[in-house]
């Protein structure tokens, strides 16, 4: 699929703020001693890496 440069970008600004919130939770998980605190920063490590992989794949898409 082709998309516009516009639409491209926007993906880049996307994967940034996912990547800046990736490296924010695996940071505070470290600081962090609660138990479900812990549980969430987790999931949100999980949920965000997928879904970086998942930009990539859009982006991996978009120059071809």
């Amino acid at each position: 699929m082709t998309y516009a440069l516009h639409e491209t970008l926007e993906v880049h600004e996307i994967a940034a703020f996912k990547t800046v919130c990736l490296t924010k939770a695996k940071t505070m998980k470290l600081l962090v001693s609660d138990p479900a605190l812990n549980e969430i920063l987790q999931q949100d490590v999980y949920l965000s890496t997928r879904q970086l992989q998942e930009l990539e794949t859009i982006l991996t898409e978009a120059t071809v």
